[in-house]
């Protein structure tokens, strides 16, 4: 061999030795070093703004010391909780119902006022589902004028999301973030806009909310939504939706509130009412038997609207003449 021949085969030697560059903290799917592999064009359609956003992490240790469940600790009372509470929708969202629900795999949380426990049950019912073995979630911030589900799980103000894409500034892919979670995908409330209200109301939502679901049928999306008695467009919301969690919470939701927030969703949705901050007596009358710690506890049932008024109201009640 030449002595050329022998500089060129050191060479090439060399370069394949040489390792990879380091891999990006926050990446696009596109820079990925290693391609993935071939999808037809139907599948690359259907992933795109699943895999492509930029990344948030999420800081899980700070949302378990504020109760939280975390996928750190699956065991955790609040992790049982959530189980028994997504189990009837997660059955739903696969098809498995007594009778077709429309758009299943979209559902909303949602309550009659602030302070119900809303967001918190929002989050924990999306980290729940996204710790299935079989199932993807989109958590959607939806309350958008407080974002507050947003600055919990650690996006900062004015990130880029839900507003921006129904202003159509933005697209889905260019938006939705990825998290350190595998199974879980965020979709910020978006730039504030004084219109934003108008926006959720707005057709343009209707059909980002029918897209989500026809695109997506395999994967859940769940809403944090504003209260119904606080915001019109809560209702509007909750007919685009195919399950609603409505929450209320123990001896602070008065009937009359619960009543009338009900009476804004459609006597043909499916809702879910969850009891929050309920004792191991009252969770009984919800037909879980037993409660759990980290100070809440939870009922759940479907249809049943006037009962669960009636049971917030008998609750009021009993903390006024104990």
């Amino acid at each position: 061999m030449s002595t050329i021949e022998k500089a060129l085969s050191q060479m090439e030697a060399a370069k394949q030795a040489q390792p990879e560059p380091p891999q990006k903290t926050v990446e696009r799917a596109g820079e990925a070093q290693q391609p993935p592999p071939a999808l037809t064009s139907s599948d690359s359609e259907d992933t795109s703004d699943w895999q492509q956003g930029a990344q948030v992490h999420i800081l899980f240790d700070a949302l378990h010391a504020q109760g939280f469940l975390t996928p750190a600790i699956p065991r955790s009372a609040i992790a049982e909780e959530f189980r028994t509470i997504k189990r009837p929708l997660l059955k739903n969202a696969s098809g498995n119902s007594a009778s077709p629900i429309a758009n299943a795999n979209l559902i909303m949380v949602t309550s009659a006022l602030q302070g119900d426990g809303k967001t918190f049950s929002s989050i924990n019912l999306a980290l729940s589902i996204a710790m299935e073995r079989d199932k993807t979630v989109l958590f959607v911030d939806a309350d958008v004028l407080k974002a507050t589900a947003g600055h919990r799980l650690g996006i900062p103000a004015g990130t880029p999301g839900l507003i921006d894409v129904l202003r159509r500034e933005a697209k889905p892919e260019d938006v939705i973030l990825r998290t350190n979670m595998e199974k879980l995908r965020i979709l910020p409330a978006g730039t504030a806009d004084e219109h934003a209200t108008e926006l959720l109301a707005s057709e343009n939502m209707h059909q980002f909310m029918l897209e989500l679901s026809a695109r997506y049928p395999d994967r859940i999306i769940v809403f944090d939504s504003p209260p119904l008695l606080l915001t019109t467009e809560a209702g509007v919301l909750a007919s685009f939706m195919g399950q609603i969690v409505f929450v209320a919470s123990a001896d602070i939701t008065p009937q009359h509130a619960v009543k009338e927030a009900l009476e804004h969703i459609g006597e043909d949705k499916m809702v879910a009412v969850m009891l929050n901050r309920a004792s191991r007596r009252r969770m009984g009358l919800f037909g879980m038997g037993v409660g759990y710690g980290y100070g809440y506890g939870y009922g759940y049932g479907y249809g049943g609207r006037a009962e669960a008024a009636e049971v917030a109201d008998q609750d009021a009640e009993r903390a006024m003449n104990p």
